[in-house]
């Protein structure tokens, strides 16, 4: 009876290279395969190690082939690590498609964990982390509204990601539409060289950022706490 692969899901660093985890380099050193969004950007952590296993890309924009070609490999007994640029795959990125894939093929799913910019601010927000809502990227158009006065209404930490296309216009949406006591944390670029994290009123944050343009770049990772 022919054996199945492993299809393993590894955390990679968010910035720093050297967040990854001894485990995440043997796992990446062993596998047949690599999926990943971006070969470049996977090579040049996999430089950094001197590991040198075959890439793939698959993401958003792949389509089914890629996926049905990584699962086929997966039913013929390769193993596959499934990477994302940043951070958990499958986290706000198209990694649990591949994931889903697995299973119903009945291939086995073992989680490699790494880190995750979302567990990063909110560790670091000084909120309420018993209980969160994450929720991706906020939509640029149909929905938007909806989706901020639900952050308002929450009743819990509420974390998402914000580009910095339009940081500025959700921080004066927000500053606009929170009672002065909720506190909203931004934070910029984590573990990377410009790290920073701004904490305060929406009004306070908003006001930094404004009079600040050249911090207004970078990733996003915003959290609002809990209305009171």
């Amino acid at each position: 009876m022919k054996t199945t692969g492993t299809l393993f899901v590894v955390g990679t660093p968010i910035g720093n290279l050297d967040d990854i985890s001894r485990r995440a380099l043997s796992t990446l050193e062993s596998v047949n395969l690599v999926a990943c969004e971006d070969t470049r950007v996977t090579k040049k952590l996999l430089d950094r190690y001197g590991l040198k296993p075959k890439l793939m890309s698959v993401h958003q924009h792949s389509g089914s082939a890629k996926i049905d070609e990584v699962i086929a490999g997966l039913k013929h007994g390769q193993h596959v690590a499934v990477v994302t640029d940043a951070g958990t795959p499958g986290v706000s990125d198209p990694g649990g498609l591949l994931v889903a894939a697995a299973y119903d093929a009945g291939i086995k799913v073992v989680a490699v964990p790494g880190p995750s910019a979302v567990t990063a601010a909110l560790s670091v927000s000084g909120l309420p982390t018993n209980r969160f809502t994450f929720l991706g990227w906020l939509p640029h158009k149909k929905g938007r509204e909806t989706m901020l006065q639900a952050i308002v209404a929450s009743k819990y930490t509420v974390a998402f990601f914000e580009s910095p296309h339009r940081i500025m216009r959700t921080l004066e949406k927000l500053k606009e539409l929170l009672a002065a006591d909720r506190t909203v944390v931004v934070a910029r670029e984590l573990t990377k060289v410009f790290e920073e994290v701004v904490r305060g009123s929406a009004g306070y944050v908003y006001d930094v950022f404004r009079d600040n343009p050249d911090r207004v770049r970078g990733e996003f990772v915003v959290v609002v706490g809990p209305q009171l």
